[in-house]
């Protein structure tokens, strides 16, 4: 206990991530003031039906990703999801699509552009999302809760909301290259976060009300959820390493290389995203049904603690796991580096043998990998079925507890860097912290 409040006294030592943190802390303090701003023309005493609303379903999935700014019909209701909406269309666009590939082999400047066209699609997703938002809340407020109504006030009302989640990717981009960690998905982990309390506070409630075993029964809970969390550290953490031989170089009189490296490859190289690809798809059919739940396929599909629901909801995250390592992990691509550098994997000839090696030992990693996921993904139905509230239930797994494992091990990474730079201790005994993003 002395050697982390040692550590914390380190980090605020180092004036440059100090001002790191601060800046930090206020722009997201100005983002949670900004989810309580309710957008004009809208009494705020009469939202007791979208709070409801946006309590389950897709739509509480979305509230607890804005920090509950949708169900308080707040200037930030959007949030970021017409962002990582866009940013997941460019990325697959970068792999089937040639001027986009082009792009990402520019480097900086190309990424750039990908960025101001992601910009571009995040508009033409709000302007789509935007009016659908609107008429949702003339469907679920009552006409007294409108103070100004018509044709003039929803089109004002729109532009609020796009500037609203425009404003909130500045603040993620002014984090990301004058705080601490990336800036969007710290402003997603915050949402997130500030659902926990109330639906701590919810289920404290629920279980001490009971008289027979009721706290034994909240600490029982605890201790699950604490095992799944590091279960998921253990997910996010997990990695093949292939050994990687270097040739010796020749400059002048001086031979360099010689050394053997390791090709960090991930367990689960797809992250949140099969996750967020399969509850989309999974939607489909309730849309299609004009969101009448009580018949046909979106029925079955409605119960999110339906046997049928969670096992289509584990085959679609496996196939999507599969999917989009095949899309962000590329063997061939891998190999032509490893060649281009003088490295070889020993007993693989470099070319074509390396990438079928990389690729079969991907295939195989991804598969324990798939499934854990999968397993994460349907835990919160088995926390509901085993009493647990809807709200507190959604940190037993699924993309809420990925996506809080993912960001926290990633700033806590940065955090690290810092601190070992200027030659502090870092936060683990062993000074090195693992994250996603280690190589």
């Amino acid at each position: 206990m002395r050697k982390f409040f040692e550590t914390i006294r380190n980090i605020f030592k180092i004036e440059d991530l100090r001002k790191r943190i601060v800046y930090t802390l206020l722009l997201l303090l100005i983002y949670r003031l900004g989810s309580f701003i309710v957008m004009p023309g809208i009494d705020p005493t009469q939202l007791s039906n979208l709070n409801a609303q946006a309590s389950t379903g897709l739509l509480g999935l979305l509230n607890m990703f804005s920090g509950g700014a949708f169900g308080n019909a707040s200037i930030f209701a959007l949030g970021v999801m017409p962002y990582i909406s866009a940013s997941i269309v460019i990325q697959l666009l970068g792999v089937m699509v040639p001027y986009f590939q082009r792009l990402q082999r520019e480097g900086e400047s190309g990424r750039r552009k990908m960025n101001q066209i992601t910009r571009y699609l995040t508009i033409l997703i709000l302007l789509l999302q935007g009016p659908a938002y609107m008429t949702n809340l003339h469907a679920q407020l009552p006409v007294s809760a409108f103070l100004v109504s018509g044709v003039w006030y929803n089109f004002f009302a729109t532009i609020i909301l796009i500037a609203g989640t425009m404003f909130i990717m500045w603040l993620g981009e002014r984090i990301t290259d004058r705080g601490l960690g990336n800036g969007i998905s710290i402003i997603i982990m915050v949402g997130i976060i500030a659902r926990l309390p109330y639906a701590f506070v919810a289920e404290c409630g629920k279980r001490l009300s009971d008289p027979t075993g009721g706290f034994l029964v909240l600490i029982v809970e605890l201790l699950l959820l604490f095992l799944v969390f590091v279960a998921t550290i253990a997910l996010v953490q997990a990695q093949r390493k292939v050994p990687v031989q270097y040739a010796k170089r020749v400059v002048g009189n001086k031979q360099y290389g010689g050394v053997r490296q390791y090709i960090p490859l991930k367990v689960n190289a797809a992250g949140v995203m099969p996750i967020i690809f399969a509850q989309a798809l999974m939607m489909f059919p309730l849309l299609l049904s004009k969101f009448d739940a009580s018949r046909g396929l979106a029925a079955t599909l409605s119960d999110f603690t339906g046997f049928w629901y969670n096992f289509i909801f584990a085959i679609l995250v496996i196939l999507f796991t599969y999917f989009y390592t095949a899309v962000t992990v590329n063997p061939t691509v891998m190999a032509e580096e490893m060649k281009k550098n003088g490295g070889f994997i020993p007993g693989v000839k470099p070319g074509k043998k390396t990438a079928d090696f990389l690729d079969s030992v991907m295939s195989r990693i991804t598969l324990p990998g798939s499934i854990f996921l999968a397993i994460v993904a349907i835990l919160p139905a088995f926390a509901m079925i085993a009493g647990v509230n809807n709200q507190f239930a959604q940190f037993y797994g699924g993309t809420s507890l990925l996506i809080l494992v993912g960001v926290v091990l990633d700033t806590l990474q940065q955090i690290e860097s810092h601190l070992l730079m200027r030659h502090y201790d870092g936060l683990m005994k062993t000074g090195r912290l693992k994250s996603r993003s280690n190589r």
